[in-house]
């Protein structure tokens, strides 16, 4: 069996279909209607991907989604049927790995759920640890430390770093850092990624790694005296 996917939304139908649609692909579908089901389904099943929805009674999804990242690196895909960019951008600033608005194709559903399933499993089958100047990473526990400090990030924004750490002094387009952290099928626009840029530099400031713009073209991860800055 390729895993087990736990799907919570408080409306059946999106439910039946999703399950459906996981199910012909070989996934065991587990499900739950609101956000307080999701948390206790998520502690019994130990689910390999969680496809939230954000409007739930008893606790909503991005709550949900903030209490599960207290104690889980477990992949979720949020649901959202509103049209505006903010709560796409909550939930990937509390750990969400994708986001899909509904109403939606399920074969789209199904591709997601699959390329997010892929990029958590290579992250898991080649752990390592990327040195870049007083930055520090490890792929393995998922920690990073910059002049020997522990700073706490976010899961897209660890992803983005490493991704940043990988190709240190090589300038990165948008489109490439998308298809590096959010994956190929991911369907979202560029500005996710000066969002999440804009967090990082935060947690990298007063330190000499620095995340630098390149006008016009992307962005790229540079040690200031191998750049040459003062």
């Amino acid at each position: 069996m390729p895993g087990t996917i736990l799907v919570v939304d408080d409306e059946k139908n999106i439910v039946q279909l999703a399950r459906l649609y996981l199910t012909n692909e070989g996934y065991r579908v587990e499900t739950a209607s609101d956000g307080k089901q999701a948390l206790d389904r998520a502690k019994s099943v130990r689910p390999d991907l969680i496809v939230l929805d954000i409007m739930m009674p008893e606790i909503d999804g991005l709550t949900v989604c903030k209490e599960i990242r207290k104690t889980s690196n477990v992949p979720v895909i949020i649901l959202t049927a509103r049209g505006e960019d903010i709560d796409r951008i909550i939930g990937l600033e509390i750990g969400a790995d994708d986001y899909m608005a509904k109403p939606f194709n399920p074969r789209e559903l199904v591709a997601r759920v699959k390329a997010v399933l892929r990029r958590a499993q290579g992250e898991r089958e080649a752990p390592e640890v990327i040195e870049v100047g007083s930055l520090r990473i490890d792929a393995a526990s998922r920690e990073v430390t910059l002049d020997g400090q522990e700073i706490h990030l976010r899961a897209k924004e660890f992803e983005l770093l490493s991704a940043f750490a990988q190709h240190k002094g090589i300038v990165l387009d948008r489109e490439r850092l998308l298809r590096l952290v959010w994956g190929a099928d991911y369907y979202g626009d560029t500005r996710t990624i000066d969002v999440h840029v804009a967090w990082l530099r935060e947690k990298l400031a007063n330190s000499s790694v620095k995340i630098q713009t390149v006008w016009g073209v992307g962005y790229k991860l540079v040690v200031e005296s191998d750049a040459g800055e003062p």
